[in-house]
């Protein structure tokens, strides 16, 4: 499964200086991210994106670091919650599609943080049309206000994340999956590189261990990541709906690699 990153293609710092005028229309299509068959999703998210989504890990290249992921798709390339017009087929859109196109870097291994904008997305404009960024004084609007909080709390909950996949790897919780989806015309399509939480090693944990994770309120995480897993039919759905060969329901199944 390749690490999806990237729907931003000219990231630059926002400022008065070169965004004074600028203002940003609200995206009437989700195609900024059609290619992408996963994003990454934060622990906060895990309630909602279990109702219609797979939950994951894979590995980010980093030794021992896993982080949580939707699937949305079942190749390379494809995103099967959108429709052909660009929209959302779900009611859930995860954090990491909306807060686009702003996005927090850093060059000082998070000290600080500096809100960037990407300035290839069709809603940033010199027109007027939308949400002003800066104010007839050059100061940052409300609505970078509530963009500065929204990726405030996005990078909150990515620390908070991040200790949850690290504790389910210190506890050797997480085991190497694959899904198997079968087209109504019998082909057979696998999707790897992922893993998910073992059953049968979450249930031998010692009672120390699972008091831990039911005071940290990562025991719930855990079973709304469990819960998840039957979406991998509805993921397969979709898949038969893009398939031209396809004349019948398909099965998908997850099991250890």
């Amino acid at each position: 499964m390749p690490v999806q990153q990237l729907i931003y293609e000219t990231a630059v710092p926002v400022s008065a200086a070169r965004h004074g005028s600028c203002a940003v229309e609200g995206a009437e299509s989700f195609g900024f991210c059609r290619h992408l068959n996963s994003v990454p999703v934060m622990a906060a998210e895990f309630a909602r994106a279990s109702e219609d989504y797979a939950i994951v890990f894979a590995d980010t290249g980093t030794p021992d670091e896993v982080v949580p992921l939707v699937l949305l798709g079942a190749r390379a390339g494809e995103n099967l919650y959108l429709d052909a017009a660009g929209a959302w087929r779900v009611p859930y859109v995860p954090a990491f599609i909306r807060r686009y196109p702003f996005i927090f870097s850093t060059s000082d291994e998070g000290q600080t943080f500096t809100l960037c904008v990407d300035e290839a997305f069709t809603g940033l404009n010199w027109q007027g049309r939308g949400q002003a960024l800066f104010d007839a004084e050059g100061k940052p609007t409300p609505y970078v206000d509530g963009v500065l909080r929204f990726l405030q709390d996005y990078r909150q909950e990515f620390t908070r994340t991040r200790a949850l996949a690290a504790r389910l790897k210190a506890l050797d919780l997480l085991e190497p999956m694959q899904a198997e989806f079968t087209l109504g015309s019998g082909e057979k399509l696998a999707l790897g590189g992922f893993h998910a939480i073992s059953r049968t090693r979450l249930h031998a944990l010692d009672d120390a261990a699972l008091a831990a994770l039911a005071r940290g309120g990562e025991l719930e995480l855990v079973h709304l990541h469990l819960h998840s897993m039957r979406n991998f039919q509805a993921l397969s759905q979709r898949l038969v709906g893009t398939a031209a060969t396809a004349t019948a329901p398909t099965a998908a199944t997850a099991e250890p690699a």
